[in-house]
């Protein structure tokens, strides 16, 4: 078993920054993938960062390319997404998600069966 708990979302106005953490607990050590993804309010449930905590690969949603960086500690067991020219359609909840099952890191919701309660992200322009 793995729990996640999120931090970091706040408001803020466009063009700043935040910073969410993701910690988890449990049996870390089986966790091979940890994403971010992110559900505003009407919308679908969309990827927007995953982390290879084998390789270290990352891979991101088109919409946050350039702007979103995801990172993992040493120790995995803290996920990080540093956010930066925030937009309004960022506006979200943003959860935090482990995939046990080791292979490529994509940003399929179903694929990962670990999940966070989400911190609130809001944009405003």
């Amino acid at each position: 078993q793995v729990q996640l708990v999120e931090s970091g979302g706040s408001s803020v106005p466009a063009g700043g920054s935040l910073r969410l953490s993701c910690v988890a607990s449990g049996s870390t050590y089986i966790t091979a993938c940890m994403a971010w993804f992110r559900q505003a309010p009407g919308k679908e449930r969309e990827g927007v960062a995953s982390f290879s905590s084998g390789t270290f690969a990352t891979s991101y949603a088109d919409s946050v390319k350039g702007r979103f960086a995801v990172s993992q500690d040493s120790h995995r067991t803290t996920l990080y997404l540093q956010m930066n020219s925030l937009k309004p359609e960022d506006t979200a909840l943003y959860f935090c998600a482990a995939m046990t099952i080791w292979g490529p890191c994509g940003l399929r919701d179903v694929d990962y069966n670990y999940w966070g309660r989400g911190t609130q992200v809001t944009v405003s322009s």
